[in-house]
């Protein structure tokens, strides 16, 4: 049997990090995490005001070098992390890193040295492993576990190179083991909840998910690639776990708290512009073929003052003597921005829809992104990609900075989630990873069961990042939806992603009430304050979310009966101050049928009803 060299950082030097005297070995800025390491076992266990939290029986990494034994060197004196940034997109644009940081120095019988940095936010947990001078060797795994006792609700993927599945809850452990996804959110005590991902992927690493054996509480980080060639210094990408109240799980920005800031390439910034976009596939799978329908798509972008279209798939093959440079010189005549579909030609290749190949060779990408960009493209929707390895992320990463030197906006579909790639890669507006409303068009899976996937996608999958659901639609595509007009246009408030695709026929928009019409055409999709007023995952959610002086309140009921949900902004804002324009659920579900009213906010009812799988939309604007 082949012994591998495990990395585990067994903290062997007591005193100062044994929480077994004289209190915890870490506290959060605001002392309400604290940390415990435990010396004996290799465990780190958080606690949030003096309750468990997360544990995690086992750290370290596994190496191809043989066996090793470990000892501690030092321990650094703990620090403070303390920074403020500014995100184009997102949630909030001026960002707070606010951590209490300690560094193990550790090395080993084969003369390698390591580290582990571990910071505690406010909000959470990260850290990552460190290695210096591992000579050529090959980090194999890693040893790294949380336990998600038996009983402790959770809501998790299941693991699928396009990250599109739902996240059911259930209480038990897999009785036949599996493979998840990130992010994985659980309920481990009364009002505490913990979303654990990772971030700050770089070039030299893949991205992991999570595994377990049959009926195991223990869910082990399975990095994608099996074997990673150390050379120098080497570090993991970070390991987080955001932990709080559901609100502070919503809110927090602590996966882009941990990735690096943007590279020179982005000091001038002024061409990442985030907008509503007019998208052709949810109607019409194969209508990119065809220019007529494309200039459909823009003018309903003229007609509702939306800045972006996007040419999707399959626009090599146009029909009827058109080419692609007639849709585009349509477009930007009209003052509309152009987005353009292209194939990665890393995953789904034989029998996919193209332009293929176009992006793989160095050379022929540049060629590609200045075509675009002398040609008017602001941006590029790129897909099917082959899952989280190396080879992925670094293919990735050399597409995003290819095209901001074309000064190209990305969107990733097809691919693995956000990890932080939004601070570190700011024209990256948005990436798939979801189950989102394309599949009306694929396959019966959503009808039934959207609105619950909804309500819980607010509280899992976009806490990480932006989500190019593809939301608001009022008609049906190739299979029905059942939620309501309201919960449909609330959707675009839910749901944060910088370019957000209006999926809908443009006949259905256009049919709307002008007020409908209005809210679509002036939708920020970049925020600057986000707050989750109530909640709770799969059942609804209300959320707020600032775009200068004016707040967007949305809300979905995901369940299957009427509910009445609570409305209290006195919290982030004075209603004396502002007025109000409500878009609620008709007293039945008519097609096209709307309850639409603008009132002072001081007349706000304190709860509204919702239909079954119903929501509804509040625009507050100030009144002086």
């Amino acid at each position: 049997m082949k012994l591998y060299h495990q990395l585990g950082f067994g903290l062997f030097c007591a005193g100062a990090l044994c929480s077994c005297a004289g209190g915890p070995d870490m506290a959060s800025p605001d002392k309400s995490l604290t940390l415990d390491i435990e010396r004996d076992s290799v465990s780190l266990t958080v606690y949030r005001e003096g309750k468990k939290a997360l544990e995690i029986p086992a750290l370290g990494l596994i190496s191809s070098r043989g066996e090793a034994r470990m000892s501690v060197d030092s321990i650094g004196p703990s620090e403070s992390i303390s920074d403020t940034y500014t995100m184009l997109t997102g949630k909030r644009s001026q960002c707070y890193n606010e951590a209490s940081e300690r560094v193990v120095y550790l090395s080993d019988s084969l003369g390698n040295r390591q580290r582990i940095r571990v910071r505690l936010y406010n909000d959470g947990l990260a850290f990552r492993y460190e290695v210096d001078s591992l000579d050529n060797g090959d980090i194999i795994g890693e040893l790294t576990a949380y336990r998600l006792p038996k009983g402790t609700p959770r809501w998790i993927q299941r693991w699928t190179e396009s990250y599109e599945d739902f996240y059911p809850m259930s209480a038990s452990a897999d009785t036949a083991g599996g493979h998840w996804a990130y992010p994985a959110l659980i309920n481990p005590d009364d009002d505490t909840w913990c979303l654990i991902s990772e971030a700050n992927i770089e070039r030299r690493q893949s991205a992991s998910s999570l595994r377990t054996e049959p009926a195991s509480e223990l869910y082990r980080v399975s990095p994608a690639s099996a074997v990673t060639s150390v050379y120098g210094e080497w570090h993991t990408p970070w390991r987080t776990a955001i932990i709080g109240s559901l609100a502070d799980v919503v809110e927090s920005t602590l996966i882009t708290d941990v990735s690096d800031p943007p590279a020179d390439i982005y000091s001038d910034s002024s061409w990442i512009k985030p907008g509503p976009v007019s998208w052709i596939y949810w109607a019409y799978n194969h209508g990119s073929r065809d220019c007529s329908i494309l200039k459909k798509y823009v003018d309903l972008a003229v007609e509702m003052g939306l800045p972006y279209t996007l040419i999707d798939a399959e626009w090599d093959e146009m029909t009827d003597g058109d080419k692609v440079e007639d849709i585009l010189e349509y477009s930007t005549a009209k003052g509309i921005a152009p987005l353009i579909w292209y194939n990665s030609s890393v995953g789904w290749i034989h029998g996919a829809p193209g332009p293929k190949f176009r992006l793989n060779d160095p050379a022929d990408r540049e060629r590609e992104f200045s075509w675009c960009a002398d040609n008017g493209i602001k941006g590029a929707k790129i897909d099917f990609f082959s899952g989280d390895s190396e080879m992925n992320m670094t293919y990735m990463i050399d597409l995003l900075e290819s095209a901001a030197r074309h000064k190209l906006l990305v969107n990733f579909h097809g691919a693995t989630i956000p990890r932080g790639w939004q601070r570190t890669y700011p024209n990256l507006m948005s990436m798939e990873g979801v189950y989102g409303a394309e599949w009306y068009n694929n396959a019966p899976v959503l009808t039934d069961r959207a609105a619950r996937h909804n309500a819980t996608l607010p509280f899992t999958r976009n806490v990480v990042g932006p989500m190019d659901y593809t939301p608001v639609t009022f008609s049906d595509s190739q299979h029905p939806h059942i939620t309501t007009h309201a919960h449909e246009l609330a959707l675009s408030v839910v749901f944060e992603s910088a370019l957000q695709h209006l999926a809908d026929r443009p006949e259905s928009y256009l049919f709307q009430p002008e007020s409908v019409k209005s809210f679509l055409g002036s939708l920020p999709t970049a925020w600057d304050d986000t707050r989750l007023l109530a909640g709770y995952p799969g059942e609804y959610v209300v959320m707020a979310r600032r775009k200068g002086d004016s707040w967007y309140i949305g809300a979905l009921n995901g369940t299957d009966t009427e509910k009445t949900i609570g409305l209290n902004l006195s919290g982030i804002l004075d209603p004396a101050r502002f007025n109000a324009a409500v878009f609620e659920d008709a007293a039945a579900p008519t097609d096209g049928k709307w309850k639409c009213s603008e009132t002072d906010a001081t007349s706000l009812p304190t709860a509204i009803t919702c239909l079954p799988r119903g929501g509804f939309v509040i625009k507050l604007t100030p009144s002086v």
